[in-house]
């Protein structure tokens, strides 16, 4: 699967001049034979919406994205107006002309600069799905600091995990710890899990708040097949191949042999004794 990662700058509650800028990115994809595109969290509106999100939340799909799907797959944020009217922080994925999948942000981070959870509804499942490459499973940014949501999606069949972000930095500079705290999550996952994961996350700045891009792939070996630019946006192609996920079962059955049972088991126990 040949990927187009697409480490775009959102203008802040701008829908239509970012649907723009995406079908650039997905036009340039095309045109170097890519198979699936991946954009940012929140990508569609920008990331501290606060109030605006109730104005922009919306349960259509860009009709300009659906079209560009019947040549290559496309995964993207956005945010989600449900038929109950509550608003969820969404990553969708388009095959085809369609809507084949979405994944509703489950762990919304609301402490220090993030205050998510006062505008959205928290997801209330973590789900891989069938696309015409296999099975993959998306999370969203705070879902992927919890190692469960990446290995409930390698349990339940996914070869690919992607994670969209809008990872922001206390310090513009070059060597930035959140970004090495990513690179270590995003490859404990695929050595673990035999899969592998790729991030897009954004770049720009939003009252004050720098967004440091850095977008990575790692494949099942850990190896770092991807690094794009730090706090510019950039545009890169990665091949995924699934006789790697294999070689990485075949030669490291790790989650082949992890006991679900005793898991759950031991989870269960703990819910209902703890105190917290």
């Amino acid at each position: 699967m040949k990927v187009y990662l697409a480490q775009m700058k959102p203008h802040l509650g701008v829908v239509e001049k970012n649907i723009d800028e995406m079908v650039k990115f997905i036009e340039r994809a095309i045109e170097d034979s890519a198979e699936l595109v991946l954009f940012p969290e929140l990508c569609l509106t920008g990331y501290l919406l606060e109030d605006l999100v109730y104005d922009l939340a919306s349960s259509k799909i860009p009709k300009e994205l659906l079209e560009l799907s019947k040549k290559v797959s496309i995964i993207f944020g956005g945010v989600e107006l449900s038929n109950d009217f509550y608003v969820y922080n969404t990553a969708y994925y388009l095959e085809n002309g369609e809507l084949k999948g979405k994944h509703r942000k489950v762990y919304l981070p609301t402490y220090g600069m993030f205050d998510e959870g006062r505008y959205f509804k928290s997801g209330d499942s973590i789900k891989a799905f069938d696309t015409k490459f296999g099975k993959i499973g998306m999370l969203i940014c705070e879902d992927a600091w919890h190692q469960s949501s990446h290995q409930i999606l390698a349990q339940d069949g996914a070869n690919y995990i992607f994670v969209l972000t809008s990872s922001p930095a206390r310090v513009v500079r070059e060597n930035l710890e959140i970004a090495h705290s990513w690179d270590s999550i995003l490859k404990s996952s695929a050595i673990c899990n035999s899969v592998y994961v790729a991030m897009c996350n954004r770049v720009g700045v939003e009252d004050g708040c720098s967004f440091w891009g850095g977008s990575s792939v790692f494949e099942p070996s850990g190896k770092q097949l991807l690094k794009m630019n730090y706090f510019s946006e950039d545009m890169k192609l990665v091949d995924l191949k699934v006789d790697a996920v294999k070689r990485a079962r075949f030669s490291s059955p790790v989650a082949r042999n992890e006991k679900l049972d005793l898991i759950l088991r031991e989870f269960n126990r703990i819910n209902t004794t703890s105190d917290n």
